[in-house]
Order: C-alpha cells, then structure tokens, then sequence
C-alpha cells in the first residue's frame, strides 16, 4: 500500500522560505506523476507544481513560477518543494499527491490523483 507522508512545514514571515518533503513508502510502480496542491480554509484545493517522475518534467501553478521548485531524489523516494519569497496569500495545508497508473488526466486535477499525504500547514505572516 502507497502511503505518503509530508513534512516540513511550519510559520514563516513573509519572503521567508521553507522546503516540503514528501516520503513515498511501498512504491512498487516504474512510474508516476507526483504532485504538490494546497487548500486553505474556505478554498478549493488547487494545484501548485507536478513532476512526471520518469522524465522529470516539471509544472506550476502561475502564482508559483519562479517562487517554488518542485523536484525529486529517486533513490529516497522523496518528493521536494522549495518555497522561496513566501507570501501571506500562500498560507494554506500542502498536500503531496500522486498517481501510478499510465493516464489519469492533467497534473493540476486533484481527481486524477489516488494517492494523498495527510497535509502539512504552511503559514506565512506579513
């Protein structure tokens, strides 16, 4: 059974950074497409970045280009979110995602996804 768990959040000032992880335990699949979402409160849960874990292409929300980097350690089977210039606005719960199968849809549909961490809280002070 999949299970992925993050870590790495926590309260920061506003142009601070924090860095996510996301441990993924009993992945058995050749590949997969991994990705970052958030929700806050009142919120629909949206996409912020995805990476196809076999090629390592990478995608993002516009509000996140050039502040995040989504990227991978294959031999921990970690997934990475790097946050830099955080803003108020992007104080939400972070989710890590994935999916195994070989479709399922775009990266930024939460649906498609069948795997989720239990989230992990990013709050950021102006």
């Amino acid at each position: 059974q999949v299970q992925l768990v993050e870590s790495g959040g926590g309260s920061v000032q506003a142009g601070g950074s924090l860095r996510l992880s996301c441990a993924a335990f009993g992945v058995t699949y050749s590949s997969s497409v991994m990705g970052w979402f958030r929700q806050a409160p009142g919120k629909e849960r949206e996409g912020v970045a995805a990476i196809y874990t076999r090629n390592g292409r990478t995608y993002y929300a516009d509000s996140v280009k050039g502040r995040f980097t989504i990227s991978q350690d294959n031999a921990k089977n970690t997934l990475y979110l790097q946050m830099n210039s955080l803003k108020p606005e992007d104080t939400a719960m972070y989710y890590c995602a994935a999916d195994f199968r070989p479709g399922g849809g775009a990266w930024s549909i939460p649906g498609r996804y069948n795997y989720w961490g239990q989230g992990t809280q990013v709050t950021v002070s102006s």
